[in-house]
């Protein structure tokens, strides 16, 4: 429950409901007040998505902390939507992609994020753990990508891409050049990759969103 979690880590950072409120207030430029963090804590209400967010940053904490729990019993890609209007989804984590298999098989599926949107998102969502630094600056080493399922993309977005017979996506900027796709990094000390018959591969979805922790 988010009230347990809240007053759990209140009382490890030794605050008040006061002094808590005191600290968001002038850290954030807030208006919380002491009978709102009670309201919080008590489960009368739920803080709006931005509050959250300020817990999250205050207490040096990932949305988990506070979610999780809400969360575990969400089948992947149903919607949570709380009295703020806020979507809360559960998205499928994908490791290696078995050859042949829909991209959400069971056997695909190494985890779950829980991600927040400020509006429903569209078609059926995946997440994928970004690994080494061809995207940098636009997407650091470690990020949680969110990508959502679909065949093409348009020239300058940013797609999942599953090359020739590799089993783990490559995240790229897209590029059409006649028949040919370009896989663009970030990074120019990465050339790009191209796509065409001799080197083929198929484009998994478009990255609608990057999260990671400062």
């Amino acid at each position: 429950m988010f009230g347990n979690k809240l007053r759990e880590i209140r009382k490890q950072h030794h605050l008040t409901m006061d002094e808590l409120a005191n600290e968001l207030n002038k850290k954030f430029n807030t208006k919380i007040s002491k009978s709102m963090i009670s309201r919080w804590e008590t489960g009368q209400t739920d803080p709006s998505i931005t509050n959250v967010k300020y817990l999250m940053k205050l207490f040096n904490v990932g949305y988990s902390y506070f979610i999780d729990d809400l969360t575990k019993t969400i089948p992947s890609n149903v919607e949570y939507l709380d009295n703020h209007n806020n979507h809360l989804v559960r998205i499928p984590i994908l490791g290696d992609i078995a050859c042949g298999t829909p991209i959400l098989a069971e056997q695909n599926i190494e985890g779950y994020t829980t991600e927040l949107f400020d509006e429903k998102p569209d078609g059926t969502l995946f997440a994928l753990k970004c690994q080494g630094d061809s995207m940098e600056p636009k997407i650091p080493n470690g990020a949680t990508v969110i990508v959502r399922e679909q065949p093409t993309v348009e020239d300058d977005e940013i797609a999942a891409v599953l090359v020739d017979d590799n089993e783990e996506a490559t995240l790229k900027r897209i590029k059409h050049i006649g028949d040919q796709v370009m896989l663009m990094p970030e990074n120019q000390k990465y050339d790009p990759i191209i796509l065409n018959k001799k080197n083929p591969g198929r484009i998994l979805g478009k990255v609608i969103k990057v999260s990671y922790d400062l």
